[in-house]
């Protein structure tokens, strides 16, 4: 199984997403497509629009939480669900793109709106091998 990757977790009535990654950033890049993966098919889409997104926090672990949520904010002010993402961190900062396209109803088929982050079950984290780790809850 390769480094970068994302997982699905249960909580509740609300659900767990995972991203993995050999750095932090390609965790965050994960767990972004993770949070789309709760929504629909990442795979059905084609990343047509770009939308950049900027955010600053204290801590890593809330910076994961405003990327999550920008992007939560992006699709539902644009319309758009993404499938690729561009992160670049320098310090708690972050610079980053997402593409995606239009929702269509018939075509993506969408499950559940994801209504934000959480700070439940928050955890971003190098592990002892080296893999970063990035997680939450989403609020569906």
């Amino acid at each position: 199984m390769g480094t970068n990757r994302w997982e699905h977790f249960s909580h509740d009535a609300d659900i767990g997403i995972v991203g993995i990654g050999a750095t932090e950033e390609q965790a965050f890049e994960q767990a972004a497509l993770a949070m789309t993966a709760v929504i629909t098919d990442p795979a059905g889409l084609n990343p047509q629009e770009i939308v950049e997104i900027a955010c600053e926090a204290p801590d890593d672990e809330l910076l994961f939480v405003d990327w999550l949520n920008a992007l939560v904010f992006e699709m539902a002010t644009r319309h758009l669900l993404f499938s690729r993402f561009e992160v670049r961190l320098d310090g708690h900062r972050l610079h980053g793109h997402a593409w995606g396209e239009r929702v269509n109803v018939e075509k993506h088929q969408p499950a559940v709106e994801v209504k934000g982050a959480t700070l439940t079950s928050l955890h971003v984290q190098q592990q002892a091998d080296g893999i970063w780790v990035a997680q939450c809850v989403v609020d569906v």
